[in-house]
């Protein structure tokens, strides 16, 4: 095991470079099993989960090849529909092999998916999209099971706008017979490049990004060759440390349309933002202050950057409340912040943050991947030393972080556990 032992007090200074999106490149992933040709997709991150997501369309008759940045995809004639257990419960996102399978094979058979343990989020609204596509759905003793004699398009209302939901049933529809109408659709921007990818590849999908989406059903899919958006939530990870620190930084290749909502909650605790075509730069002011904050669907404040959030809070001048709307259990950094010295009060979904002058060093550990973002920007700003176990999160979500902060001036190095 590892861990992270940092020394706080160091201001962030320089420049990093935002790496492609996690959370674009899984979904795209998934959607090359509908292609009957090579794909190539770049700027592809070095993480944990797409390492994972890479061995489950393996499993179902995929090869992967990977080359610096690219993954070089290339699909058999022949899918096989059933991914094995230990694969699929070690990640969430593998559940978006359902509509692929489902559209290209007509059958699947797929264990309930793992994942980060932030709260519910249930698979209802993936089967009942599917079902009213003409797929039929049983559950039985953990796992999912789906066939159909070809799928059709449909009006799909989706109670929530799930991206998860939104993205399997995109990629579902996109060969089934007709036109399907996904309606309260998930408008985030990893919406929107799966969307180009799939029309790169000859599909016809049109509103991604607003809320409703339409897709015409084509024949067949072929390869393609596509580059996936800068990852937003890495990009918010940086900005907010560099906050955190009272530092200057220009966070570059990133795409600041995708960030609005943080950046007005930055700006509206005194940081200076200064925003360039494809750059950000952020600059500390002096102390930051308390500001209240609700977690919502795109384009609101985005729940992958709530517990960073929580960080600049309990350490901002005055009382910041924080409401997490998206999912019920995403406050567990909130107990290791507090043995950092946060005063921190939770009352359901809703967190009373008291700022403090000061953090000090701890040993904490990480509970899942954002909650580990926030302990580093904390043990960043803390004075003497902390060290972060439960590392192996961070690894599933951010590529080297530590060397990339360490290039911006962080005391900051893996270690093995004694």
């Amino acid at each position: 095991m590892e861990e992270l032992v940092i020394t706080g007090g160091r201001r962030l200074e320089g420049t990093v470079t935002v790496q492609g999106a996690k959370n674009a490149a899984l979904p795209i992933m998934s959607a090359m099993l509908l292609a009957t040709g090579e794909c190539r997709l770049r700027r592809v991150p070095h993480l944990q989960d797409v390492s994972v997501m890479a061995a489950v369309i393996r499993s179902l008759g995929v090869r992967v090849e990977r080359s610096g940045q690219d993954l070089l995809v290339t699909p058999e004639a022949r899918l096989t529909p059933e991914v094995p257990a230990e694969l699929m419960r070690q990640l969430r996102a593998s559940n978006l092999v359902m509509g692929p399978l489902l559209g290209r094979a007509r059958y699947f058979r797929v264990p309930y998916p793992g994942g980060c343990a932030i709260g519910s989020r249930p698979m209802d609204l993936h089967i009942k999209g599917l079902m009213a596509m003409g797929a039929e759905v049983t559950e039985k003793q953990g796992y999912i099971e789906a066939r159909t004699t070809g799928l059709r398009g449909t009006n799909i209302y989706l109670d929530f706008p799930s991206v998860g939901a939104t993205e399997n049933l995109m990629m579902a529809a996109a060969l089934a017979d007709g036109v399907t109408n996904l309606h309260n659709a998930a408008r985030e921007p990893e919406i929107v490049d799966l969307q180009n990818f799939l029309n790169a590849m000859g599909a016809r999908i049109h509103g991604a990004g607003r809320d409703t989406i339409r897709i015409e059903g084509v024949k067949e899919l072929r390869g393609c060759n596509y580059k996936i958006i800068p990852d937003r939530i890495e990009a918010g990870t940086f900005l907010a440390a560099a906050a955190a620190t009272r530092g200057d930084v220009l966070v570059q290749d990133c795409q600041p349309g995708h960030l609005l909502a943080v950046l007005a909650k930055l700006r509206e605790m005194g940081a200076r933002v200064i925003i360039k075509k494809d750059a950000i730069r952020i600059q500390g002011t002096g102390r930051l202050q308390a500001t209240d904050c609700k977690t919502l669907p795109y384009p609101g404040f985005p729940t992958d950057m709530q517990p960073q959030f929580m960080t600049l809070m309990a350490v901002a001048e005055g009382t910041s409340v924080m409401v997490e709307s998206i999912f019920e259990n995403r406050y567990k950094q909130a107990a290791e912040l507090r043995r950092l010295g946060a005063d921190i009060r939770i009352e359901g979904r809703v967190a009373v943050i008291n700022g403090v002058p000061a953090l000090s060093g701890s040993v904490v550990e990480a509970s899942d991947l954002r909650a580990g973002a926030a302990l580093v920007i904390a043990g960043l700003v803390a004075e003497g030393q902390t060290s972060i176990e439960g590392i192996h999160h961070l690894d599933r979500g951010y590529e080297q972080l530590e060397s990339r902060l360490r290039n911006l001036g962080a005391d900051i190095q893996r270690r093995s556990e004694k």
